[in-house]
């Protein structure tokens, strides 16, 4: 079945590549899927304030509130973060970030800057280990924001793509290769 379907797509693209114009309109048309997606990506950063507004929970870390494929919506735009607010923060030097629970809020007594501590709800300890070398307290600054919405196991398909990348690169063609042969009305 799958082996038709690609027969039939291929015999599409070569029709194709006979008529140039539309192989351009093609093109064209998945450009603007591509940047749609990237201007709704870039209008949630302004939105939620946050370099990452969407996220997916990557460890069994913080279960059972949320489970390994979770995908968290985050909020940045808000600095009144507490004891028991889950957040997503990003250590120094590190790529990944992390989604912890706030364990202890501590104010500097000399300046309005207020250091948090973390733990992950399944974890036994809280999280100084995890961060940079020589560092006690996550600064605001480190936080990319706090979970205000979930969605469960969505990011499952993230997990996937990430840990088998052969199958990134077959979906991506064959998602640009329907685009491609689609036949507009």
């Amino acid at each position: 079945m799958l082996k038709d379907i690609m027969e039939k797509q291929w015999i599409e693209l070569k029709k194709l590549w006979l008529n140039k114009r539309q192989l351009l309109f093609q093109l064209l048309n998945l450009a603007m899927i591509v940047f749609s997606a990237l201007m709704i990506w870039k209008g949630l950063m302004f939105l939620t304030k946050s370099e990452s507004p969407v996220v997916v929970v990557l460890s069994g870390s913080m279960e059972p509130a949320f489970q390994r494929g979770d995908i968290l919506f985050l909020d940045n735009s808000r600095n009144d973060m507490g004891v028991g607010d889950v957040v997503v923060f990003k250590i120094r030097d590190r790529d990944i970030p992390i989604v912890h629970r706030i364990l202890k809020v501590h104010t500097k007594p000399d300046s309005n800057v207020f250091e948090m501590l973390t733990k992950g709800d399944n974890n036994r300890v809280d999280d100084r280990g995890l961060y940079a070398p020589g560092q006690l307290w996550l600064e605001r600054e480190d936080i990319l924001g706090r979970a205000v919405g979930t969605l469960r196991y969505v990011g499952m398909v993230t997990i996937a793509l990430n840990d088998y990348p052969v199958l990134k690169y077959v979906l991506v063609g064959m998602m640009g290769l329907f685009v491609l042969t689609s036949k507009e009305g």
